[in-house]
């Protein structure tokens, strides 16, 4: 069994207890699915949708959503973390909204995390500009971001990193994404992060789970 960490993972604030997950019309479903499971599990957080109005969307993948909140809705001080999902309105130019949000929360002390397309929203709340992070690929933050100053600082080695409080994460590493943000909110041992990550990457079962079969 997976060894959860009691309390939070951001110290002794217990305040922060809400986890933030942006929804618009055409946004990625899959991308923090796992992520989104694994913040659930323990029961430490509450996760709430939050969209750019109280109207209904329509995910990439047909999912029709009503959000929870709205971005004017967003508790800074409850927020232990805000993701944001992929999504053509990032290359399009648009949700200056949610860019405003993600910097005004993470001024407020909360994690913030963008994966796919999303990452050019954090680019250009200028979250990127001084901490180790990843994208899609090298140059194409630089292609959708005219003021990104962090291209010295891009990893393309990696399909998700995370320092100070900001994740980001190539479209295809679902799976590394939600690795980073059960580090950043300390969800489980550290060793047990290691037999998550085999698992749901190369389907490799933890020793337990193995001994369970074998007893069975």
């Amino acid at each position: 069994m997976l060894s959860y960490v009691q309390g939070h993972g951001l110290g002794s604030d217990s305040m922060r207890d809400t986890v933030y997950f942006l929804i618009f019309d055409g946004f990625a479903d899959w991308e923090a699915a796992l992520a989104l499971c694994e913040i659930r599990r323990p029961g430490n957080y509450e996760v709430r949708t939050v969209g750019f109005s109280p109207a209904s969307v329509v995910s990439m993948g047909g999912l029709r959503i009503k959000p929870d909140v709205t971005l004017a809705d967003i508790d800074p001080l409850r927020a232990a973390l805000m993701i944001l999902p992929g999504g053509h309105l990032w290359e399009r130019g648009e949700g200056e909204a949610a860019v405003v949000a993600a910097r005004r929360l993470h001024i407020a002390g909360a994690i913030v995390a963008g994966i796919c397309g999303a990452t050019l929203a954090l680019a250009r709340a200028g979250l990127l500009d001084t901490r180790a992070h990843t994208s899609n690929l090298p140059g194409y933050i630089d292609e959708y971001v005219v003021a990104y100053a962090g291209r010295r600082l891009y990893d393309s080695t990696v399909l998700a990193a995370g320092q100070e409080r900001v994740i980001t994460a190539s479209g295809v590493g679902s799976v590394e994404f939600a690795r980073e943000i059960i580090r950043a909110l300390n969800l489980y041992e550290l060793a047990d992060i290691t037999h998550w990550y085999r698992l749901f990457k190369h389907a490799i079962p933890p020793p337990w789970f193995v001994a369970d079969t074998a007893a069975a």
